[in-house]
C-alpha cells in the first residue's frame, strides 16, 4: 500500500511537467492529468464488476501490472532527461531526439563557454550587475513557502477536500439512513455514485480551458496597458478558484438536505467540485510560482492539507457517538467553512489589481 500510494502521487507530479510542452493549453493539460488521476478510483469499479463475472482478483492485478510496462518503458524512452522549464527555450527536444542532440550540444558548450568568457570582458560594471527583476527572482523555495498567496492556497485546498473526504467516508451511512435500511436501493445509490467518477477525467479539462482563455484574454490586455505578464497570468486563476469554491458549497448544501433523490444532485456536483480542486490546484502552483518550485510546493501543500484531513476521524467519533449519526450540526459548520474559501480567490483578485 505505501509503494502504491507513493508511486501513484510521484507518477502524477513528473506527468504534470508535460504541460510546459504545449504553450498556451498548458492549464487544460495538467487539469486533464489531474482529472484522469482521479477518476483512476472507478478502476476499481471494473474490477468489482468483473469479479462478480467470474475473473479472479488475481488476474484483474496482474493484467494492470502489465499495463505498467508501458509506463516504465515511456519514462526512459520518451520522457525528458530531467526538468522540463517554462517557457521552453527554442529547438527544445526530449525523449529518444534528445539522446542524438546530446553528442553536438557536448561540442558546442566549449565553443560557447569561450564566447561567454569573451563576452564578459567588454561588458561594464553596471552591466554586469544583476538588476530588481533578476533578484526579486532569486527568492528562496521558504520565502514562497511562508507568504500568504500559499497559506490562503493551503487553507482553500485542505477546507474543500476535507468536505470530500467526509462525504466518502459518511456516504454509506447517509444513504441507509436515507433509504430507511433499503439493501438495495442503497446499492443503486452507491453504483451510481461510483459511475459519476468516471466523468471526472471528462470535467477537469474545462476548468484548464477556461483558465488557458482567460490567461490569453488577460495578457493581451497587460501588453496593451503595460501591465506585468506574471499578474495577468495569476488573474486568470481567480474565476477557477471562486468557480471550485461555489461548486464545493453547492455539494455541501445538497448533502445536508436529507432527501434521497436529490443525492444525485450531490454526485454530479462533487465530481465536478473535486476535479475542479485538483486540477485548479495544480494550475495555480503553476502560475503563481517560479517552475523550479513546483514539485516541492505541490508535494507540500498535498501533504499538509492531507493532514488536516485527519480531522476527518474525530469526527467521525463526534457524528457517531454525541450526535446519535445526526451530522447536521458538522455539516452546518463545514458550510461555514466552505464560505471562507472565497477569501482566497478575493485576496488573489487584490493582489493582482494592485500589481
Amino acid at each position: 500500500m505505501p509503494m502504491l500510494t507513493v508511486g501513484g502521487i510521484l507518477f502524477l507530479i513528473t506527468n504534470l511537467q508535460i504541460g510546459n510542452l504545449f504553450g498556451k493549453h498548458r492549464s487544460t493539460i495538467i487539469t486533464l492529468y489531474n482529472g484522469a488521476f482521479d477518476s483512476s478510483s472507478a478502476v476499481f469499479l471494473i474490477i468489482k464488476l468483473l469479479y462478480e463475472k467470474g475473473i479472479s482478483l488475481r488476474a484483474s492485478f496482474i493484467f494492470l501490472s502489465v499495463c505498467s510496462v508501458w509506463h516504465v518503458g515511456r519514462t526512459f524512452l520518451l520522457m525528458p532527461r530531467g526538468h522540463i522549464p517554462y517557457p521552453l527555450p527554442p529547438y527544445y527536444s526530449y525523449g529518444l531526439s534528445s539522446w542524438s542532440c546530446l553528442r553536438g550540444k557536448k561540442k558546442e558548450t566549449v565553443e560557447s563557454k569561450k564566447l561567454n568568457l569573451q563576452s564578459k570582458e567588454f561588458l561594464s560594471p553596471k552591466e554586469d550587475t544583476p538588476g530588481p527583476v533578476q533578484q526579486q527572482e532569486a527568492r528562496s523555495f521558504w520565502s514562497y513557502v511562508f507568504s500568504q498567496r500559499f497559506a490562503w492556497h493551503l487553507v482553500w485546498l485542505s477546507v474543500i477536500q476535507l468536505w470530500h473526504y467526509l462525504f466518502i467516508g459518511t456516504l454509506n451511512n447517509l444513504l441507509t439512513k436515507l433509504a430507511v435500511g433499503d439493501r438495495d436501493l442503497v446499492s443503486s445509490y452507491t453504483n451510481a455514485f461510483a459511475i459519476t467518477q468516471f466523468f471526472g477525467v471528462l470535467c477537469a479539462p474545462w476548468n484548464g480551458l477556461l483558465m488557458d482563455r482567460l490567461k490569453q484574454k488577460y495578457q493581451k490586455e497587460a501588453r496593451r496597458t503595460g501591465s506585468p505578464d506574471s499578474a495577468a497570468a495569476l488573474r486568470s486563476a481567480v474565476p477557477s478558484l471562486a468557480l471550485t469554491s461555489l461548486l464545493c458549497l453547492g455539494f455541501a448544501l445538497c448533502a445536508s438536505i436529507p432527501i434521497l433523490p436529490l443525492q444525485y444532485v450531490t454526485f454530479i456536483l462533487q465530481v465536478i467540485s473535486r476535479s475542479f480542486l485538483y486540477g485548479g490546484n495544480a494550475s495555480f502552483l503553476t502560475l503563481a510560482f517560479p517552475s523550479e518550485h513546483f514539485g516541492k510546493l505541490f508535494g507540500l501543500v498535498m501533504a499538509l492539507s492531507a493532514i488536516v484531513s485527519l480531522l476527518q476521524f474525530p469526527i467521525f467519533m463526534l457524528i457517531g457517538g454525541p450526535l446519535q449519526n445526526d451530522p447536521l450540526y458538522v455539516n452546518v459548520t463545514l458550510v461555514l467553512f466552505s464560505l471562507v474559501t472565497l477569501v482566497h480567490p478575493l485576496l488573489v483578485y487584490r493582489e493582482c489589481r494592485r500589481a
